[in-house]
């Protein structure tokens, strides 16, 4: 994913993957200040967690609190401290940018945007909600982005990212099983089901039209 990243001139944080106890330990020591490790395949930011030191990680990958990946990779990442405590998730349907969404992780790494999420979770305050859709969010990364979306046939995507303190914009995620909080988006009436349900039936229709599927074969195959 950071390869494929890199390769259209978005940066990433630096990240390490290790196998093992050890080599994660090990891996650790490429690292100058605090480092978060992360699992290969994960979700919703379980398994995230932030070091301040290698004795910190050693002690913690020693005991009974650690949690391999489920397919035996952990990610060793920088710790990227922003200005406030928030990322950024920007949505993307049909490879086109939808909306950007605001969230607030003064709560910690566990940033599911899904209702099911949310459930038995502390309830958002009005005035200080943890998801918020940014009006007219505009920023030149949107359009590397749908190009990188296309360069990798992803066609449904949330890409997070996060801006640190000396003004640098870090992509560290694209997820393409991607989910959208209701609340967020009833408050600034875009929804990100119907537009796939928009997209899916564009798609449907052209598959039906022998004219649209002859354009998308010139298209693919220039």
């Amino acid at each position: 994913q950071y390869a494929a990243l890199n390769a259209h001139g978005i940066r990433t944080p630096q990240t390490i993957a290790a196998i093992g106890r050890k080599e994660i330990v090990r891996a650790a020591g490429n690292f100058n200040g605090s480092f978060i490790t992360k699992h290969n395949r994960g979700g919703r930011g379980l398994g995230v967690h932030l070091f301040h030191s290698v004795d910190a990680l050693q002690e913690y990958v020693s005991s009974d609190r650690f949690e391999p990946s489920i397919d035996g990779i952990t990610l060793i990442q920088d710790y990227i401290e922003s200005p406030q405590p928030y990322v950024t998730r920007a949505e993307f349907v049909g490879g086109r940018f939808l909306y950007a969404v605001r969230v607030d992780t003064s709560e910690g790494f566990e940033l599911c945007p899904a209702d099911v999420c949310q459930v038995g979770g502390v309830a958002d305050s009005p005035a200080h909600p943890k998801f918020s859709i940014i009006d007219d969010f505009s920023h030149p990364i949107i359009g590397r982005y749908e190009q990188f979306l296309r360069a990798n046939d992803i066609h449904i995507a949330g890409i997070e990212f996060i801006v640190s303190k000396s003004g640098e914009l870090l992509t560290y995620d694209v997820n393409t099983n991607t989910n959208y909080n209701s609340d967020a988006e009833k408050e600034a009436g875009k929804f990100g089901m119907t537009e796939i349900a928009r997209y899916l039936g564009r798609e449907l229709a052209c598959l039906l039209d022998p004219e649209c599927n002859r354009t998308l074969l010139v298209a693919n195959t220039a």
